[in-house]
C-alpha cells in the first residue's frame, strides 16, 4: 500500500474517541433534525478515522487496502475529500489553514439560517480538530475576532498540540501552547487547556515551592520533545537538575514515574481530562471555545515513532512495532497472524464488546459520524420567466454596465415568493462599488445583533440597514471570509437539507487570483452557487493599475474541474446563463447531469448600449455552450462589395463591443466583410472539445460543438478578449479555419480604457490591422494594406 501519516492520530486519538463515544450528534439526533453536529476533522488523522470506520462496519478491509489508491474503485482518499468519498467526509480541511476558517463561518452560517427562520440549527454545534503547527496558516486565525463578536458558543476548537509541525518543533525556543492560549483570549474566546496526565498529579502536589510550575513554563518546547525521548538520567539531570527544589522532588521519584510523566502522561491522552474540556465547551455560553490539548506526536507507536523529528514522514509499522504496539495497548492480535510477515487488520470481530460498545454509542448521539448525507429535496421552482425576458429586448439608448444588469437580475429574483428567501447574497465591503447599495435597506445586511445604532444615512431612501434576520453578508474586507461564507451557504442542500442559492459578488482580480485554494475546497465539497467577478477585464476597470487590471481569472477558472466559467458580453446573457445555472444546480438536472458544479460569471463596469437579444437560430443553446453567431456583415447593416473576402471575429465579455467596431471599420474603410461571435464560454468550449476527444478513442464519433458552430464560417478566425491570448486560445486546436487571437497579456497599468487598449493592442483599431493581416496571408487583400491601416490609425 501507499501508507499514510499515522503519527497525527496516534497524538489525537483520545481527542476523536472521546468525542465520538459522548458530544458528536449525528444526523439522526433527535433534536438535530438532519443535521447532527459538523465535525472538521485534521486532514493528516484520516488514518485513525478510516480505523474506527472499519471496527464500526462502514468499511472493510478491501477499503483499507486501497487506502490512497481510488482510481481502481473502492478506494479511501488520503484525506477528507467529499468529492472522493462523499457518504462519509462532509468537509475537506485541507490545505491547512481551510479548515479553522470554515468552521467559524459554517457555526455562523448555522445562525444566520436559524435567524432567518431558514431552520432551527441551534442544536448543531462544529467541532475543528486542527494542529497546533497549522495555527501559523493566516486563514486558522483570521476570523477568531468575528466567532467572539457573534457569540459563536456553537463552536469548539480542539488544537492537538503535540508541539511538532511537519519537519521539526512547532515553536521550538518558545512555548505554542502559551502563545494560543494568549491570542485567543485577547480575541475573546473561552481557553480551555488539557496539558499534562494524571501521572503528573503526584510532581505537582510535591511541588509546595512552585518550582515545578516554574520550570515547566521556562523549558521551551523543543526540549519537552527532547525530553520525551530521552531515558530517566538525562531527564533528572537536565531537568529537576536545574533547581534545588527539583533536586530534592526528584529524589522521591522512581525513574519509572518520572518516564511516566515525561514520555506518556499528556492531559489529550486522557479520556476525563478530555471529557471534561469537551463538557466546559459545550456548556459555556456567550463565546466559541478553544481547547488546547498537549499530547505526544506518535503516541504509542513505540520509541521509533513517538516525539521523532521525521514522524510525519513515517507511514507504516514495521511487524516488530506493531507487536510492541500491540503488547503495550494489550490488543488481541495472535503472533500467528503475523505469519506472513505482513502487520495484520486488527478487529475483535463484529459482536465483541468493543465495536458493540462503539455502536451502541452512536446509535444513542443520533448515528454514524463523520457522515455526510445528501437529503432528498425537491428541485426549487423555477423564478418567473419575466426575471429572465426582461433583458431580451435590450436598453435601447440607455447605456448600461453588465455588473448593473446582474445587479438588476439578482434584485427580481430575490422578490420572487418561492426562491426569493434561499437567495444569499455575499460582499466584501463593495456593494456601492457594484450598484448594490439599493439592497440594503429591502434585504437588510444580516446582524446577529441587529441595528443597536441609528445610521448616518437613515433619512435616505437607501440607507445602511443592519437586522438580525437580514439577507445579506456584508462582511468587510476579507474576501476568504467571504468564501467561506459562500462554501458554508452553497453546501447547505447537504449540510442541513436545505438549497441555499449564494451568489458572491467580487473585485474579479481579488477572488481567484487571492482565493483559488477555498474555490478548489468548494469543488471538493461539492458546493453550488454563482461567483461573480465583478469590475472584470484588463482595461476595462479605468485608473486603478497593476494590482487591480484582471487579465487571468478565466484562466485560473479554468483549471478548476467544478467551475463552469462564463464571461458574458450582454445583459440577455448574463440572465440566460443564470436561468440555466439555477436549473443545473437547482431545479430538474438532466440525467447524468453533474449538479455538484458552480458557475463564475465575469461582469464588467464599462456602461454600454444593451443590445436586442437577436433573433438567431440555436442562440439560446450558443450561450449555453459557449459560442453563438451574433451577426453577420450583412445583418449589422455594413455596406460591403460583391465578394468581398471575408473573416470571423470571436469576442467575448466586452471585447465584443471592439470587435463590432472593427466590423464597421473593415467595412466602410477597407471592404472587407466580417461576421461577430459571441464566446460566452471559452473554457466550456475546450471542455466539450476534449470530451469530443476522448469519445473518438473510445470509438465514438462525436464533433466538438465549437467545430459544429464554425462549420461552413467563411474566411479565417480572429479571437479577442479583454484577457490574456490564452484565454481564446484555449480552443485553438478544435478550429478548422485559421486561427489568430488578441489579448491584455502583461500587467495591467492605470489609464484611460482607450489607452490602456491601445497599449495592450485589443482596442477596435487595432483588431483591424490584425485582421487585414490575417487575410493577406491568405491572399484576401493586398499585402500593403496591413502597413496602411498601421499608418492610418496610428499603430
Amino acid at each position: 500500500g501507499v501508507g499514510g501519516h499515522i503519527a497525527t492520530f496516534a497524538s489525537a486519538a483520545w481527542l476523536y474517541e472521546t468525542g465520538f463515544n459522548h458530544f458528536f450528534k449525528g444526523k439522526e439526533s433527535p433534536d438535530a433534525d438532519g443535521s447532527g453536529d459538523q465535525l472538521y476533522i485534521q486532514g493528516h488523522a484520516s488514518p485513525g478515522i478510516y480505523a474506527r470506520a472499519f471496527l464500526d462496519g462502514r468499511l472493510n478491509e478491501t477499503h483499507l487496502d486501497n487506502f490512497r489508491q481510488e482510481a481502481g474503485g473502492n478506494g479511501l482518499p488520503s484525506y477528507p475529500h467529499p468529492r472522493r468519498l462523499p457518504w462519509l467526509w462532509e468537509f475537506p480541511t485541507v490545505s491547512m489553514g481551510l479548515g479553522p476558517l470554515s468552521a467559524i463561518y459554517q457555526a455562523r452560517f448555522n445562525r444566520y439560517l436559524t435567524n432567518r427562520g431558514i431552520k432551527d440549527v441551534s442544536a448543531s454545534h462544529v467541532w475543528a480538530f486542527l494542529g497546533d503547527g497549522e495555527m501559523d496558516e493566516p486563514e486558522s486565525t483570521a476570523a477568531l475576532a468575528l466567532a467572539a463578536r457573534e457569540e459563536l458558543d456553537n463552536l469548539t476548537f480542539v488544537i492537538n498540540c503535540n508541539l511538532q509541525r511537519l519537519d521539526g518543533p512547532v515553536r521550538a525556543n518558545f512555548k505554542i501552547v502559551q502563545e494560543l492560549e494568549a491570542q485567543f483570549r485577547g480575541a475573546g474566546w473561552n481557553v480551555v487547556k488539557t496539558l499534562w496526565g494524571t501521572a503528573w498529579d503526584e510532581l505537582f502536589q510535591l511541588d509546595t515551592t512552585g518550582a515545578l510550575v516554574r520550570r515547566l513554563r521556562q523549558v521551551p518546547d523543543a526540549q519537552i520533545q527532547t525530553y520525551q525521548t530521552r531515558d530517566a538520567a538525562y531527564i533528572r539531570q537536565d531537568f529537576f537538575g536545574a533547581d534545588p527544589a527539583l533536586v530534592e522532588m526528584a529524589k522521591l521519584l522512581s525513574d519509572d514515574k518520572i518516564l511516566e510523566c515525561f514520555h506518556l502522561s499528556r492531559g489529550g491522552h486522557e479520556a476525563r481530562k478530555v471529557f471534561a474540556a469537551y463538557k466546559a465547551a459545550v456548556e459555556h455560553k456567550g463565546a466559541p471555545t478553544v481547547i488546547l490539548a498537549q499530547t505526544v506526536k506518535g503516541h504509542t507507536l513505540g520509541p521509533g515513532f513517538a516525539s521523532k523529528n521525521a514522524n510525519h514522514q513515517m507511514k507504516k509499522l514495521s511487524v516488530d512495532e506493531f507487536k510492541a504496539m500491540r503488547d503495550l495497548l494489550e490488543l488481541p492480535i495472535s503472533d500467528s497472524a503475523f505469519a506472513d510477515g505482513q502487520v495484520p487488520y486488527g478487529h475483535p470481530g463484529a459482536d465483541s464488546p468493543e465495536v458493540r460498545y462503539l455502536q451502541e454509542r452512536r446509535a444513542a448521539l443520533g448515528g454514524p459520524a463523520p457522515a455526510r448525507r445528501v437529503h432528498p429535496l425537491a428541485p426549487l421552482p423555477a423564478p418567473a420567466e419575466k426575471a429572465f425576458t426582461s433583458f431580451d429586448k435590450g436598453s435601447g439608448s440607455q447605456n448600461v454596465a453588465t455588473t448593473m444588469a446582474f445587479v438588476r437580475l439578482v434584485k427580481d429574483l430575490v422578490r420572487d415568493k418561492e426562491t426569493g428567501k434561499r437567495w444569499v447574497p455575499i460582499v466584501p465591503d463593495e456593494a456601492r462599488t457594484f450598484g448594490m447599495e439599493s439592497l440594503f435597506p429591502s434585504l437588510g445586511i444580516y446582524s446577529p445583533k441587529g441595528q443597536t445604532y441609528e445610521p448616518v444615512d437613515r433619512d435616505q431612501l437607501m440607507y445602511y440597514k443592519e437586522a438580525k434576520n437580514g439577507q445579506i453578508l456584508n462582511e468587510g474586507i476579507t474576501e476568504a471570509g467571504s468564501m467561506a461564507d459562500f462554501i458554508a451557504a452553497s453546501t447547505a442542500y447537504a449540510t442541513h437539507g436545505e438549497a441555499m442559492i449564494p451568489f458572491y459578488i467580487f473585485y474579479s482580480m481579488f477572488g481567484w487570483q487571492r482565493t483559488a485554494d477555498q474555490m478548489w475546497q468548494l469543488g471538493d465539497q461539492l458546493g453550488r452557487g454563482f461567483l461573480v467577478g465583478a469590475t472584470a477585464g484588463r482595461t476595462t476597470l479605468t485608473g486603478e493599475g497593476l494590482q487591480h487590471a484582471d487579465g487571468h481569472s478565466p484562466v485560473i477558472a479554468a483549471t478548476n474541474p467544478a467551475a463552469l466559467t462564463y464571461d458574458p458580453a450582454f445583459a440577455y446573457e448574463v440572465a440566460a446563463i443564470v436561468k440555466e445555472g439555477l436549473r443545473r444546480m437547482y431545479g430538474e438536472a438532466a440525467p447524468g447531469e453533474d449538479r455538484d458544479v458552480f458557475y463564475y460569471l465575469t461582469v464588467y463596469n464599462e456602461p454600454m448600449p444593451q443590445p436586442a437579444k437577436p433573433a438567431v437560430p440555436g442562440i439560446d443553446e450558443g450561450i449555453v455552450k459557449g459560442l453563438y453567431r451574433f451577426n453577420t456583415a450583412e445583418s449589422a447593416g455594413v455596406t460591403v462589395p460583391a465578394n468581398a473576402p471575408r473573416i470571423q471575429l470571436l469576442g467575448s465579455g466586452t471585447a465584443i463591443h471592439w470587435a463590432l467596431d472593427a466590423q464597421r471599420m473593415l467595412a466602410e474603410e477597407w471592404g472587407v466583410a466580417a461576421d461577430v461571435w459571441s464566446a460566452t464560454s471559452w473554457s466550456e468550449l475546450r471542455r466539450d472539445a476534449m470530451d469530443a476527444d476522448a469519445a473518438l478513442l473510445r470509438g465514438e464519433e462525436r464533433v466538438p460543438f465549437v467545430r459544429r458552430a464554425l462549420q461552413g464560417a467563411e474566411g479565417p478566425v480572429l479571437a479577442v478578449s479583454d484577457y490574456m491570448r490564452q484565454v481564446p486560445d484555449q480552443i485553438a486546436q478544435w478550429v478548422d479555419q485559421d486561427w489568430s487571437s488578441l489579448g491584455a497579456d502583461g500587467f495591467g497599468l492605470s489609464d484611460t480604457r482607450a489607452a490602456a487598449r491601445r497599449h495592450f493592442g485589443v482596442d477596435a483599431e487595432s483588431i483591424v490591422v490584425a485582421a487585414l493581416a490575417q487575410l493577406a496571408r491568405r491572399g484576401g487583400v493586398k499585402a500593403t494594406a496591413v502597413k496602411e491601416a498601421r499608418e492610418k490609425y496610428g499603430l
